[in-house]
Formats: C-alpha cells, structure tokens, sequence
C-alpha cells in the first residue's frame, strides 16, 4: 500500500518505517505537531525528523505550523484530556493529506511509544479511515521500542526526553510532591 506516516519525531520513526517497508508497503512521511513546546523543542524535533528521513530516503511531508496558541486553548480547561486532543488532531490532519494526496492508508509512529494509548489511537484511526475512505494501519509498533532506541543512538539522532507538551515538560522535570505517610 500507499501509505502517508505521521511523524512524531525522527526516532519514533525508525521501527516503524522499517517494519511497513519489510512488508513492501510504499512510505511518505508527515510531520505535524503543533503540540510540541517550546518552539525550540519544535525545531529541534522538526530538525532530526528531517535528518532521519534524508538518512533513510524517506519522501517527507512538512506541516510546518506552530500553532501554539490552538493547541492551548484546546487543552488548557482539561489538561488530563489533552493527550485525546493530540492524537485527534494530529490524525485528522494525516488522514486529511492522505486522502487529498491519493494515499490509499495512513499511519502514525504514536503507535510505537509505550507511553501512548494504544486503544485510543487504533480506535480514532479506524473511525477517520471510514470518513475519509482510507485504510487506518493500526500496527502496534512497541515490540521494537528497544531496537527504535538502539538504532537511533547509533544515528546519533537528537532523543526528546518527554512527549512534546507542556503538560508532558512539567511530567517529566517537574519534582512531584512526595506524600507524608500519616
């Protein structure tokens, strides 16, 4: 198949380009995150995105719109909600280049992190696959996420150390209060 990958970051990639390849799929990827803070952050993923794919000549399509403010106030109400927001619309922009680009399929690399709900992101990707009248790959992609990190260090590719949020930022740099036992 024809298939439009969306691209989280460069090194979430890499075990899923390479299985979709291994089994003779056609590949273009997609970066779209509006999500991501700071904008340096942004860049920097955007950065080693498009390193990846010049290393792995994979065709990649380029959304290049910060859209900070949209993603915050989508979110800012129910923070615990947000990560629903991302892959929604993060999803529909894909399966909305997909369909308008003649793609038979759409995927995303969210589905290689053990961070991310799997069932959330399968289940919205089969439901924008019938209103857009494509294919939804909803391959879980974890079983290779110690070969995706092995890999990506030997391409001494640029690793985020959280998802791309602010609310994620905070998860994971922020001391958490430790709780007096009584």
């Amino acid at each position: 198949m024809n298939i439009l990958l969306h691209i989280c970051c460069g090194n979430c990639a890499i075990y899923p380009v390479q299985q979709l390849r291994e089994q003779s799929h056609h590949l273009t990827g997609y970066f779209f995150n509006h999500n991501i803070h700071p904008y340096q952050e942004y860049s920097r993923r955007l950065a080693t995105t498009r390193e990846y794919a010049t290393k792995v000549d994979l065709p990649l399509l380029v959304d290049d719109q910060y859209l900070l403010e949209e993603f915050m106030a989508n979110v800012a109400d129910n923070p615990e909600q947000r990560c629903a927001y991302c892959y929604r619309s993060r999803l529909t922009k894909t399966a909305q280049k997909a369909a308008e680009g003649g793609y038979e399929a759409f995927s995303t690399t969210l589905l290689y992190s053990r961070y991310q709900n799997q069932d959330a992101i399968v289940d919205f990707g089969h439901e924008l696959a019938r209103e857009y009248g494509l294919i939804f790959v909803g391959q879980d992609f974890r079983p290779g996420w110690n070969e995706g990190i092995r890999i990506s260090k030997e391409m001494n590719l640029y690793r985020q150390q959280y998802c791309g949020c602010i609310y994620s930022e905070k998860d994971r740099y922020h001391p958490r209060e430790k709780t007096k036992a009584s």
